[in-house]
């Protein structure tokens, strides 16, 4: 008798997600509440556990497609896959000797990677198959970090970085008479965009359609900071177990700023203002999906340690797509740090219903003038793009300065200044 297998309850206001990869393929053996697909929401990616123990039964839908709450997506039937493995397996034993004689040699050659090919590509993730299509690598080739040994989008920027380094091998010389037309190497592919991807899209252009958006920038000198973590990163390290980063700082700096100026940590609702006398500090971090936000709630009660180690834990679970939907839910201000890729300076774009943005950049070396004297100064430019209809200019660039006033002299930070 098949088990049945639902799309889980997924969050408020949540109705449907997109299929995103089955974990596992008809006649594997599953466990009770072992995952055995993914789904791509509007914020995270939800694996779908098994309800059962059982043999993987036939799929009922096929990755990108759109699935709806409580819908069945596939099932399990009974058995411990003992018979099961015989069963697949005796196609495969039949089919083999047709084929495997009837080419020749070098056309074997070719045909038994594109089989092999097929194989991986089903179960790898739309975005991972568009990244090694991208890259031109044999997943074969890829060692996989991920859940159950999955190949993640790293994965593959990991082995095509490798690739690139690796010294060029005597094939590509033929290669270089190239008798064959340029065209020949062109190509286009058509990928559906993600459901995160859709969301993200929708949200940033309702941000430009409804908010009066502006930016305004300072810049900071970071001398302090630089040797305060670079003094005390290993105690640090040591009592808490994470380490002591920039964030921290910054984090803490927003909210003590954010209580003074409380307008940019305020939202527009209908017709009324609505102030917050708490700071749930959303921050922007990178994930194989896309850029995700999870909320740092209370973050105005909490020390630079357990800022730190919150952010540390949400940048290891959006990696392995284990943020839930309550951890993206809300936030009353958004802090995104750029300067990690490489960013000098942007104008970040609000996230709705937030009013304000903080965008962090790249530390440089420039030439500043201190007591009349120009020195070199370890220096970050600042940006807050904000909504002109709720925050006044004067509040924009008293926020800034507060925030560097703070981190150019960390003291502040202790005493409340």
């Amino acid at each position: 008798m098949a088990t049945e297998i639902l799309v889980p309850t997924l969050g408020e206001s949540i109705t449907e997600a997109t299929l995103g990869e089955w974990l596992k393929q008809p006649g594997d053996r599953v466990e009770a509440d072992e995952p055995v697909a993914s789904l791509e929401t509007d914020k995270v990616s939800v694996e779908v556990p098994a309800p059962a123990a059982g043999i993987m039964g036939q799929h009922g839908v096929q990755p990108g497609d759109t699935v709806n709450v409580g819908a069945m997506i596939g099932t399990i039937d009974a058995g411990d896959g003992a018979a099961a493995a015989p069963k697949a397996e005796a196609p495969k034993q039949d089919a083999a000797p047709t084929p495997t004689p009837a080419p020749a040699p070098a056309e074997a050659g070719q045909q038994a990677p594109a089989s092999g090919d097929n194989v991986e590509a089903a179960a790898l993730s739309p975005s991972v198959r568009r990244a090694i299509l991208e890259h031109g690598l044999d997943p074969a080739t890829i060692k996989g970090t991920g859940k159950d040994g999955r190949i993640t989008k790293e994965d593959v920027v990991a082995a095509a970085s490798s690739k690139s380094s690796a010294p060029a091998p005597a094939a590509p010389a033929p290669a270089a008479s190239a008798s064959a037309p340029a065209g020949d190497n062109r190509r286009e592919e058509r990928v559906r965009m993600t459901r995160l991807r859709q969301t993200i899209a929708k949200r940033l252009k309702e941000a430009q359609d409804t908010a009066a958006l502006l930016t305004t920038f300072n810049d900071v000198d970071m001398t302090a900071v630089i040797e305060a973590r670079a003094k005390y990163k290993d105690l640090f390290e040591k009592k808490h177990g994470v380490r002591l980063g920039f964030m921290g700082f910054f984090v803490k700096a927003a909210c003590q700023a954010l209580r003074d100026i409380p307008s940019v940590n305020a939202q527009i609702q209908g017709d009324e203002i609505v102030y917050h006398d708490y700071a749930d500090v959303s921050v922007a971090v990178s994930a194989p999906q896309g850029l995700v936000v999870p909320v740092i709630r209370n973050a105005e009660s909490m020390t630079v340690a357990q800022i730190e180690k919150t952010i540390g834990d949400f940048g290891k679970r959006a990696k392995d797509g284990s943020l839930k939907m309550d951890e993206m839910k809300g936030g009353t201000f958004t802090i995104s740090n750029g300067g990690v890729f490489g960013s000098l300076m942007s104008t970040p774009i609000i996230n709705p219903p937030q009013s304000a943005v903080l965008g962090l950049h790249r530390i440089e070396e420039r030439p500043v003038v201190r007591d009349g004297q120009v020195v070199v100064r370890p220096m970050m430019y600042l940006a807050l793009s904000y909504d002109h209809r709720i925050i006044d200019g004067r509040e924009a660039v008293t926020f800034l300065v507060a925030l560097k006033n703070a981190i150019e002299d960390p003291t502040r930070l202790l005493i409340d200044l």
